[in-house]
């Protein structure tokens, strides 16, 4: 049990943000505690080596995926993608309400305010609802002022230099 959980944010336009906060997560694991991840628009059909990883860990990591369409949508189907996102943000306020995890982390949740998927305010509401022995952590780029502002530890991800821009594609184990 945590005797004081923080808040930590990960952004910017680095690499590195969610395997930061899993990294994170596999260590709160090796120390006992209970961990809920929620991805927020992580594209499925790509899979994920971290989510397959923590498959060995069932009965300390719940992931809960959900919006796996990518922000970059048409605006006619923004609507359909907020709702879906509002009902993973009540179930994040259940699960802090629960007590049951130790650490919750919020993988993308930047990037959900940021593109106008979400109302910071209610990224602002949950970190206020925090139990003070959970740790939350937020990720994604474009962490908002607010959230800066109320968090305890902020790390922003900086790019110097992707092989994207020459082309290489995403590569399974190393990017997802």
């Amino acid at each position: 049990m945590l005797k004081k959980g923080l808040v930590q944010v990960y952004t910017g336009d680095g690499k590195g943000k969610t395997t930061c906060a899993f990294g994170q997560a596999l260590r709160a694991v090796g120390r006992g505690l209970k961990v809920c991840i929620f991805q927020f628009l992580k594209d499925e059909k790509l899979g994920s080596g971290e989510v397959i990883a923590f498959e060995a860990f069932k009965d300390s990591v719940r992931i809960v995926r959900g919006c796996q369409t990518h922000p970059m949508l048409a605006k006619k189907e923004q609507p359909s993608l907020k709702e879906e996102i509002l009902e993973m943000v009540a179930e994040v306020k259940q699960v802090l309400a629960s007590g049951k995890y130790n650490m919750v982390v919020l993988d993308e949740i930047n990037n959900c305010v940021d593109s106008g998927l979400l109302e910071v305010k209610r990224l602002v509401e949950i970190i206020k609802v925090k139990p003070a022995r959970t740790e939350l952590i937020l990720t994604g780029r474009g962490a908002a002022r607010e959230v800066v502002e109320l968090a305890d530890l902020v790390t922003n991800m900086s790019l110097v230099k992707h092989p994207f821009k020459a082309g290489v594609k995403a590569r399974k184990g190393i990017e997802y």
